[in-house]
């Protein structure tokens, strides 16, 4: 059983930095994409960023420039950099891989989400 575990949410003020941690664990033998995204109250959950193992990376237009997604591939883990942040990143945000498994191939895993809250 693969499972992403999310740190890092919180409160923060208009401006302020937040960094994100994604951790999966379970009988891995690879992953391909790590990626992050976010669903704000009454909305689609939509793509912030993503990263490949060998390091390319895709951002939503809206954080370009304000977020850095960084992974480990040693030790499966994904991070994303926050900075100048707004009310409008307000949201869940969740960790996702595509992971293989040797028991069961190629599948996509969710963390279980983490709150960001920017506000004054």
């Amino acid at each position: 059983q693969v499972q992403l575990v999310e740190s890092g949410g919180g409160l923060v003020q208009p401006g302020g930095s937040l960094r994100l941690s994604c951790a999966a664990t379970g009988s891995i033998f690879s992953i391909s994409v790590m990626g992050w995204y976010r669903q704000a109250p009454g909305k689609q959950r939509d793509l912030v960023a993503a990263i490949t193992t060998g390091g390319s990376t895709n951002y939503a237009g809206s954080v370009k420039g304000r977020f850095t997604i960084s992974r480990d591939n040693a030790k499966n883990t994904v991070s994303l950099q926050m900075i100048s942040l707004k009310p409008e990143d307000t949201a869940v945000y969740y960790c996702n891989a595509l992971v293989y498994t040797k028991l069961n191939g190629v599948q996509e895993v969710w963390g279980q989400g983490t709150l960001v809250t920017v506000s004054s």
